[in-house]
């Protein structure tokens, strides 16, 4: 059976918290003092509110006086928005021969320019078939082309063999200079 990780975070809140003393705060974070449970239980039915476990592990555990459901929401608001700002970063793959024809080699390197210009890395495959295995200087040459050809900002990765394929990964500009050239691009034809 599959054990499925969750993501939300468990709060006690209410009679579900086992301490008897408790570093209560209000619904703004000013804090009130160490209270009783029962004393902070009443001033939550008070104010028609909720006491939740926010430090579990402090000494006495920090409750506060807040609405569940409002913090829950924006709990998960919270994660949406660091969700948004995560860099999502990905590795997109040109495939080329040591024998590679010109036009397809100039196929190849616009269309690496373009993904690195998105932000994405790009990692080059060299892959050698049957006896073409025998002149690898090919291959490191076409890889030392590709790379001056697409104006690659660093090499992550340098040239190197898994089995029969010569490999290197190489990073181009940042995804928002991409959207400022867009943005560029969009005005220019605009006028």
């Amino acid at each position: 059976m599959k054990k499925f990780k969750t993501s939300a975070k468990h709060y006690r809140i209410n009679y579900q918290i086992p301490s008897l003393q408790l570093r209560l705060l209000d619904e703004t974070g000013k804090q009130i003092g160490v209270v009783s449970k029962i004393e902070a239980l009443q001033k939550a039915r008070e104010l028609s509110l909720d006491v939740v476990e926010v430090a579990p592990k402090a000494t006495p555990p920090v409750a506060k006086l807040i609405d569940f459901k409002k913090f829950k929401y924006q709990e998960s608001k919270k994660e949406r928005e660091s969700k948004k700002l995560t860099k999502n970063v990905g590795v997109k793959e040109m495939r080329l021969r040591p024998f590679i024809g010109g036009h397809d080699f100039d196929t190849r390197v616009a269309q690496g320019k373009e993904f690195l210009e998105e932000g994405n890395q790009v990692k080059i495959n060299v892959v050698f078939k049957g006896r073409e295995i025998t002149r690898k200087e090919f291959g490191f040459d076409v890889i030392r082309r590709y790379i001056t050809a697409v104006d690659a900002a660093k090499t992550v990765r340098d040239p190197h063999f898994e089995g029969r394929v010569l490999s290197a990964t190489v990073v181009g500009t940042k995804k928002e200079e991409y959207a400022e050239s867009q943005n560029e691009k969009n005005r220019c034809q605009e006028v």
